[in-house]
Parts: structure tokens; sequence; C-alpha cells
């Protein structure tokens, strides 16, 4: 369900927006915001819900691993897009679950009409590494969905 507004996003996204993703700003198109399900060290797999405002996308980038490795989104809230290189862009509705194997480049974020959010799961693997790639830009961008 698209959510333009963020009062009635809010209401949907059951595990928070979080504080503004600072630490990763210069790698997304617009403002995303990070809420950590799990702490760092805690566990062997870490899990945060991240929320992209209205348009926000991240950059392409490939999760690298010798072994195992990748990610997984499960999404929760709003509507967005997953899209890996050479290929069309997926819609992402609450429920929609994308596994995303290691050595994949591609990019996820928000619709332009509509906050969203997902869990980012992080594949526990060896000798992993992210590499953030080249912005995606506005003729790679959905312009409706």
């Amino acid at each position: 369900m698209k959510n333009a507004k963020y009062e009635k996003f809010e209401q949907t996204n059951i595990f928070g927006k979080g504080m503004p993703n600072e630490a990763f700003s210069q790698y997304f198109v617009g403002e995303s915001f990070l809420n950590p399900l799990t702490k760092q060290g805690d566990t062997p797999v870490f899990l945060a819900n991240v929320t992209f405002e209205p348009g926000c996308r991240n950059n392409w980038h490939i999760h690298h691993a010798s072994k195992g490795g990748g990610q997984i989104l499960l999404c929760v809230a709003g509507e967005g897009w997953y899209q890996e290189e050479g290929k069309p862009p997926v819609s992402l509705t609450p429920g929609k679950v994308i596994v995303i194997p290691a050595e994949v480049k591609h990019w996820h974020g928000a619709k332009a009409d509509s906050w969203f959010s997902h869990i980012a799961i992080e594949v526990p693997g060896e000798n992993t590494s992210n590499e953030w790639c080249e912005p995606v830009d506005s003729f790679q961008y959905p312009a409706e969905g």
C-alpha cells in the first residue's frame, strides 16, 4: 500500500523509522533512516529496519563474499523497488521477500510516491565486504509503479 504521507505510513511501519542513516548517506539519493533490530556482535546475523522517504534509493552496490554472504530484504511497509543489473525493476510491497546472492549488483529503495521500509538481513559469509557503486540516475529509476 502506497503511503505518500508520513503520518499514515508510520502507523504501518511496525519496526519504527529509527534515526537518520548519516553513516551511509553518501550512498543514497534522498534520506533514509536506520533502526537496528539486533546489536552487531551479539548475534551472527545483523537485522535492521531501513526506511526510505519517497523517491529515496541507495546506490548500485554489491555484497561480496568468498562463501555465503549476500542480503535478504523483508518488505514491511509502503512500496518500493528492487533491481538487479541487467534485469527489470521488481515492485516491492509488504510481505515480499527478496534474496540477493553475493556478487549481484543491485539497488533498492522507495517508489517516488511512497515511503518504504524493509528489514535488511546481512547473510553471514566468509570474507564479506560491501562495494558501493554509482547512484541510480533518473533514467534508471522507474517514474511510475
